[in-house]
């Protein structure tokens, strides 16, 4: 990966006019306007770029990038902006794009099930568009109102249905992306079956934006399911929570679209101790869950989740469960779930983790890490989520400070037990800045030495995203 050559201030400046010049005024960003926008939602930290430049088509984005590369200049991509690992960060030397203007819903085809949309469209948009069409988009996130669907590809975002419909990688037929070189690579087939060759659009979903800048893409959608039935259970064991699982599984089938899993620290913290919402059970259980099932026979699909439980209540599985009558009861459940907000100010400074490991290992793993934390800080508080079904945790742990050494010291509590267990340092929210000198626990030397062969041959003078997910100097030490 070559050294990158700082632009000088009046090259810098050369670039912005003749930005300007081909784009208009309205879409280049520079000064206070720069620096009132906030990069981290959990911090409200400035954007601290050059300027930030929005394209309002692919096609000026691609003769933003041939530009840029002719001036060696880096930028960094912003959709949402409710990334948790520093993967929109920009130096005063780089430029941020903004996908802002790039928000349309172009297509949607009732027929093969399928909506054309640019990449700057947000994930509500998306979904409330397909509604429209008597369809439904399966990807949801608690930020939904926000983040992007190119943010979406770009990070492979999971969300709260990964259980039933997939990662975003899955929702993804088609993709449209721009090189460093502002080469446009369009493979926008509407085809769920597509062997011709590489699976080029492969490469850009989850690579953060340092192979390419994503514009537009083809999304899968899914048959509409009208009725939506969720519970609040409790479990007595981790034993009982992964039979649960199992049992669900079992007796729902595909219409299971939902398993969170809630331990108590997470539970108590977001009802009894912060009185930020009321306990619809009581708050004496370890495990507690969500669970939601959606199908299209209102009927037939509440005797089946009605007996799933009683079931499950028979077989020791639950101990007790607040079933939703109403989708005001239904939100209200999931508002514990999704309080992100009630956590940051509750935990406040808080370090965010999301991880995945096998789910017979979440239990020991749980409690290795609180041991670990409360050996250095026995007044911490380590609070514990997650979608359980496709192995997926995220942790949050409040230890009265975030600086750089400390974070560092929870960092190796929570990243270095998944080592010999298999695990992921990053399931849903990406590598960044964050976790790059972590990428080490989950990816061997040869896997981190693809990733640079990658990254080299696409955008060899490292103006993408530049230091995001590997480094030439991460790449040699491991």
């Amino acid at each position: 990966m070559n050294t990158m050559e700082h632009q000088s201030p009046t090259s810098l400046s050369a670039l912005l006019d003749r930005l300007r010049e081909q784009l208009g005024d309205n879409a280049v960003i520079t000064g206070n306007d720069v620096t009132a926008r906030s990069v981290d939602w959990l911090t409200g930290a400035p954007c601290l770029a050059a300027a930030i430049v929005r394209p309002g088509t692919p096609d000026e984005l691609a003769d933003i990038l041939r530009l840029c590369h002719a001036a060696r200049q880096p930028v960094v991509t912003h959709g949402g902006l409710t990334g948790l690992v520093h993967g929109t960060e920009a130096s005063s030397e780089e430029l941020v794009i903004s996908l802002e203007r790039l928000d349309a819903i172009e297509a949607i085809d009732p027929v093969g099930a399928t909506l054309t949309v640019q990449a700057g469209a947000p994930l509500q948009k998306v979904q409330e568009a397909a509604e429209e069409a008597g369809l439904q988009f399966a990807l949801d996130l608690g930020a939904r109102g926000s983040c992007t669907i190119g943010g979406n590809i770009a990070t492979n975002a999971g969300g709260n249905r990964v259980i039933r419909y997939g990662m975003m990688r899955q929702q993804v037929l088609g993709l449209e992306a721009v090189l460093a070189d502002g080469c446009i690579i369009s493979s926008m087939s509407p085809m769920l079956k597509n062997n011709a060759g590489y699976d080029l659009k492969q490469l850009f979903i989850g690579s953060e934006g340092t192979l390419g800048i994503v514009t537009r893409a083809v999304l899968r959608l899914q048959p509409a399911m009208p009725d939506t039935r969720a519970a609040l259970v409790a479990c007595p064991s981790f034993e009982a929570l992964t039979g649960l699982l199992g049992h669900m599984r079992q007796t729902l089938g595909g219409e299971l679209s939902a398993f969170e899993a809630m331990w108590r620290n997470h539970y108590r913290l977001l009802t009894e101790i912060s009185g930020r919402h009321a306990p619809p059970l009581s708050t004496e259980s370890p495990f507690y869950v969500i669970i939601e099932s959606q199908a299209v026979d209102a009927d037939r699909h509440g005797e089946r989740f009605d007996q799933a439980f009683e079931s499950a209540i028979e077989e020791g599985l639950l101990t007790d469960a607040a079933i939703a009558q109403s989708d005001a009861q239904r939100d209200g459940l999931w508002a514990i779930r999704e309080d992100i907000e009630g956590l940051v100010s509750l935990l406040a400074p808080v370090m965010t983790f999301d991880v995945s490991l096998p789910i017979g290992d979440m239990d020991a793993y749980v409690e290795h890490v609180e041991t670990m934390l409360r050996e250095h800080w026995p007044s911490g508080r380590l609070v514990v989520f997650g979608h359980l079904g496709d192995g997926n945790l995220h942790l949050s742990v409040g230890v009265g400070s975030d600086d750089a050494d400390t974070r560092h010291r929870v960092e190796r509590c929570i990243y270095e037990p998944l080592a010999d267990l298999g695990g992921s340092v990053s399931t849903e929210h990406g590598i960044g800045l964050e976790k790059r000198s972590w990428l080490h626990v989950s990816r061997t030397p040869e896997e981190i030495a693809v990733m640079a062969t990658l990254k080299q041959a696409l955008d060899s003078h490292s103006l993408l995203n530049r230091n995001k997910v590997i480094t030439t100097d991460l790449q040699d030490a491991h």
